[in-house]
């Protein structure tokens, strides 16, 4: 399938002032639409950390033309968008997920979108799910509630107060100010981090209501036991490591104490996958309560 070329006033003879940048993890069952929707020309980013399906992946990107980086070890989200970003050469850097889809004319209202407000140092499209719903960052646990925007997406282009890492279009120059992302934070909450630094030292967020990205929901690391237990660890040592960070008030001893709660609860009795979850996600805590920010 042949890719549209982005189209005016951006389809000219200066390169496009894009790099889209996605991280793999045995992805290559569902990556295929995702490289097929970013228009012609468009410097495309794949980093690959350490999957077991890299043969196919290799396929893929040869065939659309994408630029594959492959690790030797899993990096983490963060750490390879990082590695994704120091390659890129586009003056805007568009992250997206491997399942998600930019949808016809969605890649340009971005770039319209960033000419529009200068001031903005990022951006999210709306992300739709699957099945239609809103899928819209409206909370982070590394701010305070007073900062939670309300459920469903604004009806028009407005600030808001943190990103959604699922599809989000960084300023090259903001992006390297602020150092990228955090790579102490493996998985989870990376996008919170990066929203809140960007918002802080380079100005505002925005949401553009007219560039519209289909997102599938994750569906690339599967949801084994093993990998559930994984997710919860690192779900438990981002949060709390995170909300040191930014400085949330007894950040370790909440998380702790409800971890506890939780793992106490009646409803945990009879699962042992989720007594094994949730004993990785106190885990993760603990382990986050003592990390420290990489100097």
């Amino acid at each position: 399938m042949q890719r549209a070329a982005l189209q005016p006033p951006w389809h000219h003879e200066r390169v496009p002032p894009v790099s889209v940048i996605t991280v793999a993890y045995n992805s290559s069952t569902i990556i295929g639409p995702m490289l097929h929707s970013v228009p012609a020309g468009v410097e495309c980013i794949v980093v690959d950390n350490a999957s077991n399906d890299t043969k196919a992946l290799r396929q893929i990107c040869t065939t659309t033309g994408a630029q594959l980086i492959e690790s030797d070890r899993n990096l983490g989200f963060g750490a390879a968008c990082n590695r994704g970003a120091a390659a890129a050469h586009g003056e805007l850097l568009l992250f997206l997920n491997p399942d998600a889809i930019l949808t016809p004319g969605a890649l340009e209202q971005l770039i319209a979108a960033a000419e529009r407000h200068p001031e903005a140092s990022a951006m999210n499209p709306r992300i739709k799910e699957h099945d239609g719903s809103p899928f819209f960052m409206r909370k982070s646990y590394l701010m305070p509630r007073s900062r939670w925007m309300p459920r469903g997406w604004p009806d028009q282009d407005q600030e808001v107060t943190v990103l959604s890492g699922a599809a989000m279009m960084v300023r090259t120059p903001a992006f390297q100010a602020i150092g990228g992302f955090d790579e102490q934070l493996f998985l989870y909450h990376e996008d919170d981090d990066l929203s809140i630094r960007l918002h802080r030292e380079c100005g505002p967020l925005m949401f553009v209501r007219d560039a519209v990205v289909e997102h599938g929901g994750g569906a690339s690391s599967g949801d084994a036991a093993s990998i559930s237990a994984f997710k919860a660890w690192h779900m438990g040592r981002s949060r709390v490591y995170g909300a040191r960070k930014h400085g949330r008030p007894f950040a370790a001893t909440r998380a702790i104490a409800h971890a506890l709660i939780q793992l106490f609860s009646p409803a945990l009795l009879w699962s042992r996958r989720k007594r094994a979850k949730q004993v990785a996600y106190l885990r993760g805590c603990l382990s986050g309560a003592v990390l420290r920010e990489k100097s």
